[in-house]
């Protein structure tokens, strides 16, 4: 099982790396042109319609399955990444690692909350300044107490 799974990412990738490949683009163009030229020879019948129509169903129908094992490869590798770069920053949450996993409502949540952070630093004269979501409310009304005086 592991042996075929490792044989399909590595098809996967090849394909996903030569269908976006300007000699597939090429290629692709070429059959197109080759199809309408037989046209005439074929009377333009329903056959010859057919052939197309069947060829570019069945391929659309494979590439979508080999180009979302690409992209979701792709996707966790940028997640573990991200995750990297939280994990190793003393200013950055550790609660953000994986959150990819929280249910789409948390996840709202969060994005609500740094809407609220990213309203309140827009007077901010410090464009690098960061705010941890653990400590953003303590950083807001620091700096609010710190005007004030």
């Amino acid at each position: 099982m592991e042996q075929n799974k490792n044989k399909f990412e590595w098809l996967a990738d090849k394909i996903t790396q030569w269908s976006g490949s300007s000699f597939a683009f090429g290629f692709a163009a070429g059959v197109i042109v080759l199809w309408l030229i037989c046209g005439p020879v074929f009377n333009y019948s329903d056959t010859w319609q057919l052939i197309i129509n069947t060829t570019t169903t069945i391929i659309t129908f494979l590439m979508v399955f080999v180009i979302q094992k690409s992209q979701n490869k792709d996707s966790k590798a940028i997640q573990l990444k991200l995750n990297e770069l939280i994990a190793a920053s003393k200013e950055a949450s550790n609660r953000l690692v994986d959150v990819e996993d929280m249910n789409e409502e948390d996840i709202d949540t969060l994005h609500t909350f740094y809407e609220k952070i990213s309203s309140e630093c827009e007077n901010e004269e410090d464009i690098h300044t960061s705010h941890s979501i653990d400590r953003a409310d303590e950083n807001i009304e620091a700096k609010k107490s710190a005007k004030k005086q």
